[in-house]
Parts: C-alpha cells; structure tokens; sequence
C-alpha cells in the first residue's frame, strides 16, 4: 500500500532533518562552542559512527518485535533529541543526546522499508522504496534549509526546534495510520548472516561506503564550503540548500524509475556526479550564477545517493531486505564518518576549497567495485553454464 510508503517517507523527514540539519549550522555552533569547524563536524561524525558500528546488530536484535512499536519508540527518541538540543546544553550533552537516536535510526530505515512493500507486488518494490527515500530529498528541500534560514534570522537553536515539530509530526502519523504489524516467522540469526559471505554483496558494501564517503567529504560542510570557497552568506546558503533539495525531489523520483530498468547502471550513473562535481565547482570558480547551476546538477546526482546504494545492495541478496538494508545505512554511515572526518581534517590543513578533491578519489574506488561486482556476476554465470 502506498499509504505505508508515504508514513516511512514523512518519518525519513524527521529521520534526515535530525541527522543532517546540524550541516547547515555547524559555523554557527562552532561559534557558539567556540570550537573549530572540525569539532563541530563529531555532531555529524559522531553520529553516523554509531550506527556504523551498532546498525547490524541492532536490527538482529529488534527483528523480532513489532514493526509499529519499533517505528514509535525510534522516533520519540528523535524527539528528544531535538528537544533538549534546542536549549543548547553543554557540548557533551549535546553530543549525547544526539547519539542516542543513532542506535535505532538503522533499525528505523530498514523497517520502514520492509513496512512500505509488506504488500506490494515484486516490480513495484523499487518504486515503492523511493518513495521512502525521497524524505532525505524533500528534507532537503524543505526542513533543512528551513531551520538553516531560521538559524541565520535568530539563532542555531532555532534549527533544532524544527526537528523537534517534525519528528512530532511523524510521531503521531505511525501512532494514529499504521496499523500493529507483528513479525509473523523470525529469521534466524544464522540465514540472515549467511550474507556476508557473498563476494558481490561484500564487494556492494565496498561500493556504497566509498560513494558515501566521496560525497560526504565536501557536503558535510556544504554550508563552509559556500562560505569560505564561494563567498555566500548565510541567507544565500539557505537558498542553495533549497535549490539542493527542489532537484533532489525530482532526482529520487527518476532514479526510482531507473532503478527498475537496470540497478548497477543506475547507480553508477548518479555516482559519476563523485567525480564530475568536483571538477564543475573548480571550473565555476567565484561566478555565482555558474556556482547554482553546479550546485543543481550536485543535488540531483547527489540525492538519490542512499536509495542507489540500498538498492544495489539489496540487489546482491534479494531475500534479505532487513538485514542488507541495515548494513547499507550503517556502511554508508561509516563513509559519513569518514567523508566528515577527512573533510573536516582537508579544512584545518588546506583550507575548504580542496574539499571537493577527496571526493574524486573515493569516487574513482566505488566506481572499481561495480566494475569488479559486474566482473563477479559475469564470472558466476559462466560457471553456472559449464
């Protein structure tokens, strides 16, 4: 039912406005810490870290429960969050308390995904996960720029207001529209791990950390990057994260269409934005009209990025959604932390323009693995007819 998907795509908001509205204020937090920009950066890195190392577990350990009731209890966590964030506590606190709903944000995606196609037919599982996927996109476009806007107008605290309202919103969307949905036959641990023993789903994890980390090192600091390297205030960035997140909408929807013809193209079609981008944004130099055209062909290769790496995963071991699923958010995650921790580092010893650099060499290292996945499959199926 697509009325599921729509539920998961309205709590990936509130899922995605948390973990990646802190972008669009880090400068301002970092100011108000007085910390460097990199130590600012362990709000995102920090977060991402945990539920690369957590993810798989927990969604072993959940997979039994209520579907429902797994979804509510994930995004009250969200709730709190954003609540005592918003009265800006000590640093540690809030590094804290921003933890917190990592643990459960893996364990969150892979449920909503496996609620949005409980009942749908086979060819319309893709379509039905984009429309899921396409709450990091509308996120984007509308709950981040949003509390960065409102951050530049009165204060950073602002921001987490909105995440706060929005996580609320979803709260009583599972609460009052999903219906319980109990797990009626638990996998065993044993055929769920038998994944990882796979050459091409291990060589589909490669690929979307590497991705991840090729795009993360320059966005994680998209708001630093248009400050420092292209001379845009605070106001302005608002507006890029706007136009960001507008292409980004229309990008999931299409890659969701693409998705379905051909998997493996799809992605690497999105992916070569890893190594084109970065050429774009150094050919666009301080003219600010080619810097937004840039920035609008960045959002649409950049924003079906989770949906092509889930999927191409996925794709590798079909009859294990769940569990693949949680290893490609905690996977990409890891090159979240990666991506944050190199940018952050490129920042304090180059400066932020270099920035973009990182993310041609891991893009070149992800695009080698669907080479070597393709080669793989090739290999298995020539195997199979002798």
């Amino acid at each position: 039912m697509k009325k599921f998907a729509y539920i998961g795509c309205l709590s990936f908001l509130a899922v995605i406005t948390t973990e990646f509205g802190i972008i669009g204020i880090l400068p301002q937090v970092a100011e108000h810490y007085q910390i460097s920009i990199d130590k600012a950066g362990y709000l995102l890195s920090a977060f991402a870290l945990v539920i690369a190392l957590t993810g798989p577990f927990m969604t072993l350990l959940t997979s039994g429960f209520d579907r429902k009731k797994v979804m509510l209890t994930a995004i009250f966590i969200f709730l709190i969050t954003g609540v005592v964030s918003s009265f800006s506590p000590p640093f540690w606190l809030l590094m804290l308390v921003r933890i917190l709903p990592a643990f459960l944000q893996p364990v969150y995606i892979a449920t909503a995904l496996s609620v949005a196609i409980s009942q749908a037919d086979k060819k319309r599982e893709n379509e039905l996960m984009s429309i899921v996927f396409s709450g990091v996109a509308i996120a984007s476009v509308s709950t981040i720029p949003f509390a960065t806007w409102l951050a530049g107008l009165f204060s950073w605290e602002y921001s987490f207001m909105v995440q706060a309202i929005v996580s609320l919103v979803a709260l009583a969307a599972i609460y009052f529209v999903l219906p319980p949905m109990p797990v009626k036959s638990k996998k065993s641990y044993g055929s769920q791990l038998k994944i990882l023993r796979k050459p091409t789903f291990i060589v589909s994890t490669a690929m979307n950390f590497f991705m991840i980390t090729a795009w993360f090192s320059t966005y994680s600091y998209f708001a630093e990057y248009l400050n420092k390297a292209k001379g845009m205030d605070m106001t302005m960035v608002s507006y890029m994260l706007f136009l960001f997140g507008v292409i980004g909408v229309f990008a999931n929807w299409i890659a969701g269409k693409m998705l379905n013809k051909n998997v493996a193209k799809t992605t690497a079609f999105f992916l070569s934005g890893t190594i084109l981008i970065p050429v774009l944004l150094n050919l666009s130099d301080g003219n600010n009209a080619a810097t937004i055209v840039v920035i609008g062909i960045w959002g649409f290769l950049f924003s079906p990025s989770f949906l092509n790496a889930s999927t191409y995963m996925i794709s590798s071991v079909p009859d294990s959604l769940e569990f693949a699923n949680s290893l490609a958010t905690s996977f990409g995650n890891l090159g979240v932390t990666l991506g944050t921790t190199l940018g952050g580092w490129i920042i304090i010893s180059k400066g932020v323009g270099y920035n973009p650099l990182v993310g041609i060499v891991f893009g070149v290292l992800a695009l080698l693995m669907i080479i070597l996945r393709s080669f793989l499959e090739s290999r298995s199926r020539k195997d199979l007819r002798f």
